[in-house]
């Protein structure tokens, strides 16, 4: 199956990209950050706050369906 990952912030800087597509066996969006973190190191030690799929955000729980663009937002600070 394939995704396109999406990258914010904090995170398109980390991965060096703002999206790529993934060919994976499927799942969770939560699965799916998973496998992006251990492409790029830089995720492993980060939890990501928000997901959207497809511009609608969403539950980690939720079950991607082929072609779906899943985004993921890095916590954010602020003061």
């Amino acid at each position: 199956m394939k995704n396109t990952a999406r990258y914010f912030a904090l995170f398109r800087e980390q991965t060096g990209c703002e999206s790529e597509t993934i060919d994976w066996a499927g799942g969770t969006a939560a699965e799916l950050f998973q496998l992006v973190a251990e492409k790029h190191e830089s995720l492993k030690t980060e939890a990501a706050a928000l997901v959207a799929i497809n511009d609608e955000m969403a539950g980690w729980e939720t079950v991607l369906a082929e072609g779906d663009e899943v985004l993921f937002f890095p916590p954010v600070a602020g003061g």
